[in-house]
């Protein structure tokens, strides 16, 4: 028996900082795992409301076909022990001398019937076992991602003239789906190498969007005016939040966050490797995602254990709608007029639109504080004080966004120039002043131990250096990551916000990719920047390319040499 898993106007300009005042104001106030049992060692105890003793669960589990086979090639070098597991079933577990869990099998208590066999990575990783609607539920179900899908396609397809580019480039961002469906079935040996080439297609386009920009022909929108998409937004935000409310679950994430909100409150420590559980790492992330979550849980406590946790579910769509809103006010400040409204728009709607921003809300995970902030700080790019608040607030709740530090420093403003040193300045002091309430008794050892330590420690299926041995071509990969990292503060020399935005998505997808562990969830990370450097290329006026410094020959629309700095920069 084989078994399978199965700079704006003044009113706009108070609007955005009211939005970023109540994203600050918020900042600034895996399944839950069955504890096993292990019976005495004969056993051969019945527990109570059981039918089987441990032997017996061992006998159940050693009918599968699996298991035979792994047996048969390692004879009398495991050890096999049952455990009680979930209500009404066991758990069997096999080990080598070293303790270390190599087989797993779940047996029916009342019928013997074993129920799922697991070696390899599912050992270890349940969320590499497929188990459909882990994460989102009904996000998963074809019926709802596949519309969602075209939905997020349709405005922006040009049927006079299918082979744009855009259009590719937007299939590129829903094209993760053909990996996720074999994530969904519990085939990780596929899913995760199908993964990068969509990650690599990304990068190149945003590299080439960066470095090399070009205006693009035709309209953004061919044929869909700006109040439909108005009315599709609210639509979908709608339908969003009420999935949300009714059929979504929370992640190990968005658990983690809630307990680590409540610890801060009642005044305990963050890094001290006390939740979810002592053989977990909920305390990960940075303190501002804690923070994150603090007005949340005050308004519905942590009750203490893995339930509905509507603490989780309330910080999710807030981090959501913020990113909308950043989006859409973002769109209104690159532009002027109409022609920033009609941007905005479509930047918002392609957020709510976009199948993978709700995963994230449907799984209730933090990654949508990252996405929101990180255009919170493309938003405040004119400012440097306020890009580097808020590039400093993403690297403090999530390490990765620290990548784009020498970026966001420098902004559009000269390398040495005084404005890039207070924008790298203030990113050193919101990571440092974030972090310096939290520092464990152990110091900053334990505190980097809990922290960045383990996340870069860690070993992971989810990524081609964890099931292959090319650890040499990953140290290339990641000393290559640095190296433009720091490459994109320099060059270009004189850049556009599309260029930032497009070099932004670029650094943020090359650290990805260079990482041991890598999950759907991330995509929400660069999403909005690549959603920014590819609609900011259409629909531009002359008054739009002469501010944003690009060569009005049609030939070429490529920025011109004579690139004057603004004023504050020189």
């Amino acid at each position: 028996m084989e078994l399978r898993p199965r700079p704006l106007s003044r009113g706009l300009l108070v609007l955005a900082l009211v939005a970023a005042a109540l994203a600050a104001l918020a900042l600034a106030a895996p399944s839950p795992a069955h504890a096993a049992v292990v019976l005495p060692d004969t056993q051969t105890q019945v527990p109570k409301g059981y039918r089987m003793n441990a032997e017996q669960a061992i006998a159940a589990a050693e009918r599968v076909v699996k298991v035979q086979k792994e047996l048969k090639k390692h004879p009398g070098q495991w050890r096999a022990y049952g455990y009680v597991s979930r209500p009404r079933s066991w758990q069997v577990s096999w080990f080598d001398k070293k303790d270390k869990e190599k087989m797993q099998v779940l047996v029916d208590d009342p019928t013997g019937t074993p129920l799922e066999a697991w070696t390899g990575y599912q050992v270890a990783w349940r969320m590499a076992r497929g188990y459909p609607g882990a994460f989102g539920k009904s996000f998963n179900a074809i019926y709802l991602w596949l519309p969602l899908g075209l939905i997020f396609l349709l405005p922006f397809i040009d049927f006079r003239n299918p082979f744009r580019l855009l259009h590719l480039d937007m299939l590129m961002l829903v094209a993760f789906v053909v990996s996720h469906l074999f994530f969904e079935k519990g085939n990780i040996g596929v899913s995760v190498p199908l993964a990068y080439p969509v990650l690599a297609y990304l990068l190149i386009r945003m590299l080439i969007a960066g470095f090399r920009p070009k205006q693009r022909r035709g309209r953004l929108v061919p044929w869909v005016p700006t109040w439909v998409l108005g009315l599709a937004i609210l639509f979908l935000v709608g339908f969003r939040v009420g999935l949300n409310m009714v059929d979504s679950n929370v992640i190990d994430v968005g658990y983690s966050g809630v307990i680590g909100a409540n610890h801060i409150v009642h005044g305990k420590e963050l890094y001290n490797g006390s939740f979810p559980a002592d053989n977990e790492h909920g305390d990960t992330y940075g303190p501002v995602d804690y923070l994150a979550y603090v007005p949340f849980e005050r308004i519905w406590p942590w009750s203490g254990k893995w339930d509905d946790l509507p603490a989780a579910h309330a910080a999710a769509v807030t981090f959501d709608l913020l990113t909308l809103l950043g989006l859409f006010l973002l769109g209104r400040r690159m532009r002027a007029g109409p022609a920033g409204t009609n941007l905005g728009t479509a930047l918002a709607f392609a957020w709510a639109a976009y199948p993978y921003s709700m995963f994230v809300l449907s799984a209730n995970s933090n990654d949508s504080l990252v996405a929101a902030l990180v255009v919170f700080a493309m938003l405040a790019l004119t400012s440097a004080p306020g890009r580097g608040l808020m590039l400093g607030l993403a690297g403090a709740a999530k390490f990765a966004p620290l990548a784009l530090a020498p970026l966001f420093a420098r902004g559009r403003d000269a390398l040495w120039s005084r404005r890039t040193f207070i924008a790298g300045a203030l990113m050193i002091a919101v990571v440092v002043v974030a972090f310096l309430p939290f520092i464990p008794p152990g110091g900053l050892h334990q505190l980097y131990d809990r922290s960045i330590g383990s996340q870069i420690n860690r070993s992971s299926p989810f990524s081609i250096w964890g099931q292959t041995s090319l650890d040499w071509l990953q140290v290339v990969w990641q000393a290559g990551c640095v190296a433009l990292a720091l490459l994109v503060a320099v060059v270009p020399k004189h850049r556009s916000e599309v260029q930032i935005a497009a070099l932004g998505a670029a650094v943020l997808i090359a650290f990805q990719m260079a990482a041991d562990h890598w999950f759907y969830l991330y995509v929400v990370w660069f999403a909005p920047l690549i959603f920014v450097a590819l609609f900011a290329s259409y629909d531009r006026s002359t008054k739009d390319d002469e501010a944003e410094g690009w060569d009005l020959r049609p030939e070429t629309r490529e920025p011109r040499p004579n690139f004057r700095e603004p004023a504050a920069a020189r």
